[in-house]
């Protein structure tokens, strides 16, 4: 009978996704239950009842505005051209340059020490909290929380939540800092709670690791992300594109990747009209708008942007600022 129950329960979530659902909708258990339930799998994994009564001491119920900011994602809601617009402007590429004359000693020390050029760098932090303005002021642990209760990541964000909770009962993170973004990312490169006990490094060497002011941390944590995901130094992300009338849109996707020469000769050409820098390379072509939108002719790295960021908006954005960066 229980197994009857959830694959309606299942069912009926696969159908309401689609109508924009209310929180409670998503709920299968009384919120209380499943928080208990969450505490008992949390002692089991070694997090402590002190550590747990402090986590959930002001958390009761759900956060209806971060379900509703998750169904609304930009990336799912606006094209490329659209998401690209909306983030990258001169505002924000004369930001990014003044932030690169700001800091030129740590990212030379950063970018000679992970072999990530400091573009790339600026660039993910310019799109992730325009150079750390806007980290967010969501609790990450009620965040977290409430986007593991409703059903649609819920096993994602449960493990996200595990995690931030381990983070927590080490004092790597202090409760009053677990603040970021309505998803559960923190800090002015905005890791998930993953991401932070993997990749953040204590950049300055200071004993603690700070992603929320220190920026020798959020450097070297941006740099060290990208470098263990496998970022290629001797590459870019890729170009924007034009193609030839009547082109073979069937070679488009990342799953089809062919040596530039073979795009050049089938009439792929550069939108500044400029030869492409690495002959040799391999590249996928991408039309994230369908075929009558942008095309890209992305590398390797586009794909560790994608760790990242599963999102081909993201990866471009993040690849167009760094352009705008690297030509100052």
């Amino acid at each position: 009978m229980r197994k009857i129950i959830q694959s309606l329960l299942a069912a009926s979530c696969l159908v309401l996704l689609i109508c924009a659902p209310t929180l409670a909708t998503y709920a299968s258990i009384d919120f209380d239950a499943w928080l208990k339930e969450l505490k008992v799998e949390a002692l089991a994994v070694g997090i402590s009842q002190d550590i747990l009564e402090l986590a959930f001491r002001d958390i009761s119920a759900p956060l209806q505005q971060v379900i509703d900011l998750d169904r609304n994602q930009p990336e799912l809601t606006q094209t490329t051209e659209e998401y690209i617009g909306n983030r990258i402007n001169d505002r924000l590429v004369a930001e990014g340059r003044t932030m690169m004359k700001r800091y030129p000693t740590w990212l030379r020390r950063v970018e000679e020490r992970y072999a990530v050029p400091k573009q790339f760098i600026t660039a993910l932090w310019g799109i992730e909290t325009r150079y750390g303005k806007y980290t967010g002021s969501f609790p990450t642990l009620h965040s977290l929380a409430t986007l593991s209760y409703d059903g649609r990541r819920s096993s994602f964000f449960r493990q996200e939540l595990l995690v931030a909770l381990q983070i927590l009962d080490s004092g790597r993170i202090p409760l009053k800092r677990m603040r970021g973004s309505w998803a559960g990312a923190m800090g002015q490169c905005q890791f998930m709670p993953s991401s932070f006990q993997l990749y953040a490094v204590d950049g300055d060497s200071s004993g603690r690791i700070n992603l929320t002011s220190s920026i020798p941390d959020v450097f070297s944590s941006i740099a060290n992300y990208l470098q263990r995901v496998g970022w290629q130094s001797d590459q870019t992300w890729g170009h924007q594109v034009a193609l030839p009338e009547n082109f073979d849109t069937s070679l488009s996707g990342l799953e089809t990747p062919l040596p530039l020469t073979r795009w050049q000769n089938l009439g792929v050409k550069r939108i500044n009209g400029t030869t492409f820098p690495m002959p040799s390379s391999v590249a996928s072509l991408i039309l994230p708008d369908g075929p009558e939108g942008p095309a890209y002719l992305v590398y390797d790295n586009f794909h560790t942007l994608l760790k990242w960021n599963k999102s081909n908006a993201f990866a471009i954005a993040v690849g167009i600022l760094s352009d705008h960066l690297a030509d100052q």
